[in-house]
């Protein structure tokens, strides 16, 4: 295999080196260059193989924030919540949620109104309406399947859904690429180049096609999440320990008896802690725990523990649900990259980021630590700024909360009437392709041309096209089997995890890519492995 990396990378002196192809990563990768700077961004994995990928997918203000009196980082959510909605309309959406209040709950009709009150007044510049509270009768009138004994009312606040939080990331480093950024996805970061005290780069592996590298660059900034530790670890670093996370497991199901047509916030019966029942990709996603974690960053999975806790609350909350182990479509879990306490409750760990000057002792680096999906462009453009005054610079202004991300879609009712007339793709199809790439799903209908088997379906349960396969590879960054069907088709978080559309996908590569058939049977295995983790139910039933 040809080596993907650039012949000239260990001649450019790059301004930043970017450690990590996350939210944040791929955030500050795009502010960076729209700003001018030479920009090298790495990733071991692939864009949103992460953190990014195993969130709740809200982009919130996080209103239980407001209970550990974290004022200032819930007023920046609900600001940057606003610009999200501006720049990926069509990837952020408005999302009404509704906090059903019970007799004995840690958090009464009082305190919940007063949090719904402080909510409204610190987004005063907001496009969503304000909150309402329900009476009793109201509450069961909306949410019909709620449980009715103890019901005191209920409360409706809007926040924002970001449906696809792998795309978000992915149309971050497409726009970061258009303006100059070099972006290498499976390349390990294997050590810093270290001169006098100071980081000047990066040597780093190419996973796929072999060799070593180094890459020069004036200044260099530690993105990798949960590995911040493991990235210091390899310079060496004495310092005081970086991470912490905890571990957030969700459950993924089918419509349900009782599933409310809104997203429920409710307060555990167990432990009284916040969880959500969210509709989502026509499907619902259930979570979060927050559980500390000692185990392998690189296969976290939902306990089985955590997976009941789940069914349980959501069968306690709404009795007619019934669901069982054996509706679960599929599970994931991730790490947050919360700053490291030793002790304490989880959920009080403070959510805000940090980011962190190693000087004196490693000059011209930074590590990047806890942050939100919410707030990754104002961590980014802080970052950004940050570099410029270790460059000694004057940073123009940011750019990245006015410019709308490549996919922006004017109106999607628009949109989808131009996919039909002009792809003659069925609605399913169309309405995929709308959700997923915005306005750039005519870039698919591009690729497709007048090649029907690329305007065939293969994947029949989300109406993915074959033209999306080669978007994936030749236009988006990816670079293998699971990188297209999670992070880029979004078919492989379908309800059958992308099992059988995997290997109609490579097919398509085989035709259309060049691959032989002992790759394709090689990259279905690896996918299959990869899901493992997630207990798809389909893979079982395979």
């Amino acid at each position: 295999m040809a080596s993907r990396i650039p012949k000239h990378i260990e001649t450019t002196q790059f301004d930043l080196a970017i450690i990590g192809a996350g939210i944040n990563g791929t955030g500050i990768a795009r502010d960076a260059a729209m700003r001018g700077l030479r920009v090298l961004l790495v990733e071991k994995s692939d864009i949103a193989s992460g953190t990014t990928s195993w969130s709740t997918r809200l982009i919130h203000g996080g209103l239980r924030y407001l209970e550990h009196r974290e004022i200032g980082l819930v007023r920046e959510s609900l600001r940057e919540r606003e610009k999200l909605l501006f720049i990926a309309p069509h990837l952020v959406k408005p999302l009404p949620l509704v906090i059903p209040v019970y007799k004995g709950d840690k958090r009464g009709r009082s305190l919940v109104k007063l949090g719904m009150v402080a909510y409204d007044v610190l987004s005063f510049d907001k496009s969503l309406d304000g909150h309402r509270m329900l009476s009793r009768q109201d509450a069961l009138e909306l949410v019909p399947g709620l449980k009715p004994e103890g019901l005191k009312g209920a409360a409706i606040y809007y926040d924002g859904q970001v449906e696809y939080a792998e795309r978000l990331a992915v149309e971050n480093a497409l726009s970061a690429r258009n303006h100059g950024a070099r972006i290498l996805t499976h390349t390990r970061v294997d050590r810093l180049v270290r001169e006098e005290g100071s980081v000047r780069g990066i040597e780093f592996s190419d996973l796929q096609s072999g060799g070593s590298y180094t890459a020069r660059a004036s200044v260099t900034i530690n993105v990798a999440g949960p590995w911040v530790d493991e990235i210091l670890a390899g310079v060496s670093w004495t310092g005081e320990r970086m991470i912490g996370g905890t571990k957030g497991s969700h459950i993924v199901v089918n419509d349900f008896p009782g599933a409310p047509k809104d997203a429920l916030y409710v307060e555990a019966r167990e432990d009284q802690r916040p969880y959500f029942i969210v509709p989502w990709n026509k499907l619902y996603l259930i979570g979060t725990t927050d559980v500390r974690y000692q185990g392998s960053l690189d296969r976290v999975m939902a306990d089985e523990s955590e997976i009941e806790y789940l069914i349980a609350e959501t069968n306690h909350i709404i009795p007619k649900a019934n669901l069982s182990r054996g509706q679960v479509l599929y599970t994931y879990s991730g790490i947050r990259p919360l700053p490291y306490q030793k002790d304490g409750v989880e959920g009080a760990i403070s959510r805000r980021h940090f980011i962190k000057d190693h000087a004196p002792a490693l000059e011209n680096f930074f590590s990047v630590v806890g942050g939100k999906l919410t707030t990754y462009r104002n961590l980014s453009e802080q970052a950004v700024d940050a570099v410029y005054r270790k460059l000694r610079r004057t940073a123009p202004p940011s750019q990245t909360g006015r410019e709308p991300l490549p996919g922006a879609a004017v109106s999607y009712a628009a949109l989808l009437e131009r996919l039909h007339a002009e792809g003659g793709l069925t609605h399913r199809s169309a309405d995929h392709l709308a959700r997923v790439y915005g306005s750039r799903a005519l870039d698919v209908l591009d690729l497709a041309g007048d090649d029907p088997t690329l305007r065939e379906v293969f994947s029949p349960e989300t109406g993915a096209i074959g033209a999306e396969v080669l978007l994936a590879f030749e236009r988006e960054m990816a670079q293998t089997l699971a990188d297209v069907l999670l992070r880029r088709t979004m078919v492989g978080i379908g309800p059958a995890a992308g099992v059988g559309a995997d290997v109609a996908a490579a097919r398509i590569a085989c035709v259309h890519l060049g691959w032989d058939d002992r790759r394709a049977t090689r990259e279905v295995e690896e996918y299959r492995e990869y899901m493992t983790r997630f207990h798809p139910r389909a893979l079982a039933e395979d």
